[in-house]
């Protein structure tokens, strides 16, 4: 019981640190170019809220980035979970 609630608990704290760093936004401002950064360790989406021209609304979103942080964070708790399964035996 003990070990199926530790793992638990660590595997829904994991979750929320993932979507935490997958939508915080970084702003970036500039005095030509205002965007907003989401993703950590990569950069897989970019608002541009702000240009030389003027106000925009520019975003892209580079899907291979956003693969590239799930596997990072989900495979990082695979292996905590894993390492915690093995070390909390009972």
């Amino acid at each position: 019981m003990r070990k199926t609630l530790v793992v638990s608990l660590f595997a829904a704290v994991w979750i929320v640190a993932t979507i935490l760093a997958l939508l915080w936004g970084f702003t970036y401002n500039w005095p030509d170019n205002v965007h907003v950064d989401y993703g950590v360790p990569l950069s897989w989406a970019t608002n541009t809220v702000s240009t030389q021209a003027g106000p925009a609304n520019l975003w892209t979103v580079n899907i291979f980035n956003l693969l590239v942080d799930l596997v990072f964070w989900l495979g990082i708790m695979t292996m905590a979970v894993a390492t915690l399964l093995y070390k909390l035996k009972p």
